[in-house]
């Protein structure tokens, strides 16, 4: 009678031959891990740049209505304040605008800057564990064929 072949065994002899290093993983989790880290840190401080702005402009503006709000001798100077008003509130506008813009620029340039030190990193990483698994392969592979 013709025996099956033990497929488990044969699975495990081959499994054994080309053992896995867990510490690309453990590295490449690492690496993703301060990635992250770092892009969080990016976003936080341009969370708080722009809650700062925002707070600022509201003061302004509140500021400003509260010198709309105050009583007027004649109907005239209702519609001088309120003119003075819209205009203020205009150029106001356009700064703090333009500082959201600043924040959003910055956080571009560092997210990219972050990501292009990661490819780079993760490239060296990467070429490191392909050099080293190659190594492992050619050496798992000639003992194999030695026996």
């Amino acid at each position: 009678m013709s025996k099956t072949p033990d497929m488990t065994a044969m699975f495990k002899d081959v499994m054994g031959s080309f053992p896995i290093d867990g510490s690309a993983m453990e590295g490449a989790f690492k690496t993703t891990a301060t990635l992250n880290e770092k892009l969080s840190h990016v976003a936080l401080n341009a969370v708080e740049q722009s809650a700062d702005i925002s707070s600022k402009w509201t003061k302004e503006t509140v500021a400003k209505l509260e010198q709309l709000a105050k009583a007027k001798a004649e109907p005239a100077d209702y519609t001088k304040a309120m003119t003075e008003f819209a205009s203020a509130y205009a150029e106001t506008a356009a700064e703090h605008m333009a500082a959201f813009a600043e924040v959003a620029k910055k956080v571009q340039m560092d997210t990219v800057e972050l990501m292009m030190a990661a490819g780079k990193d993760m490239q060296e990483e990467t070429a490191a564990a392909v050099k080293k698994a190659t190594n492992e392969a050619t050496t798992a592979a000639k003992k194999a064929t030695v026996k």
